[in-house]
């Protein structure tokens, strides 16, 4: 195991086997054949399916009537069992995190239609005197996704509506009860994409990075239930973890790499130093606006 490994892990997509979703003539998801034959055949007036490609009909022509229609389907589709967890939080469908989109869907749904989807995720790092200190998150054993598995202290999805702080400052209060005055110290200091193949068809996340150092005083408690416990690691439990271990969920994984590049753990003194880098980030990071 390694760190090249955990980074392949979630890098694990590739278009040969999907159909891209075409709107207005560009490409905004990846859907898989089977996923699209059932669009079309039951919305055959939405969804037409030609030449390898699901279009979405051209009469929809604005971003409202896109977005009530395909809320429509996506409603169905779960009632029908095939889109299987609901979150009630709707995603941009766009290229870039801050680009107009070109409708809104439920945040389930974008694993099946394979379009650009965003988070955020926050270390929360202790200065302690004999080195730093993660304070990491054992996610609920009753979730969905990745249930048990070790995640950051706090990490969410970014819904349409939210700005990034904004969102990152929900997620401190509802999952540790960060008080705000001390979340507020918090800085954005990086970001990481991924496209992974999962069960439900491609997740193809960017996730924008948070710092916040805290007090040694300072204990987390979940308020949402959506965390069984929190451990305090040393930075060098973290990195063995992140590095030999499936533990932590795939996609934090590549945050804990991030962050071993930005406090040194990682350097060019390692052999693959410099493929870590350039897999991690094949563009250096640029931060979005928050």
């Amino acid at each position: 195991m390694s760190y090249l490994d955990r980074i392949k892990t979630c890098h694990s997509w590739t278009s040969e086997r999907y159909f891209p979703w075409i709107i207005e003539g560009e490409v905004y998801g990846w859907i898989r054949p089977s996923f699209a034959e059932r669009l079309h055949e039951g919305w055959p007036d939405l969804f037409l399916l030609t030449n390898q490609q699901v279009v979405l009909h051209p009469d929809l022509r604005t971003y409202q009537q896109r977005t009530d229609q395909l809320a429509a389907v996506i409603q169905a589709l779960h009632e029908q069992g095939v889109i299987d967890t609901w979150v009630n939080e709707n995603y941009p469908v766009n290229h870039l995190y801050g680009e107009q989109g070109m409708l809104e869907i439920e945040r389930a749904a974008t694993l099946f239609f394979g379009t650009a989807s965003y988070g955020v995720h926050l270390n929360g790092l202790v200065q302690k005197a004999d080195g730093v200190y993660v304070w990491v998150a054992v996610r609920a054993r009753d979730k969905p996704f990745f249930p048990g598995m070790l995640d950051q202290i706090v990490a969410g999805g970014q819904p349409v509506g939210l700005g990034l702080k904004e969102n990152m400052l929900k997620e401190a209060a509802e999952e540790a009860n960060i008080p705000v005055l001390l979340a507020q110290e918090m800085q954005q200091v990086s970001q990481v994409s991924y496209q992974q193949e999962v069960e439900r068809g491609v997740d193809r996340s960017t996730v924008f990075i948070f710092d916040l150092w805290l007090p040694e005083t300072f204990e987390p408690q979940n308020m949402d239930g959506e965390v069984d416990e929190f451990r305090l690691l040393p930075l060098a439990e973290v990195a063995t973890l992140t590095e030999n271990t499936t533990e932590f969920k795939d996609n934090c994984n590549l945050v804990n790499i991030d962050l071993l590049l930005r406090l040194g753990w990682l350097t060019a003194s390692r052999a693959d130093y410099q493929v870590i880098r350039r897999r991690l980030y094949p563009e250096e990071p640029a931060l979005a606006g928050a």
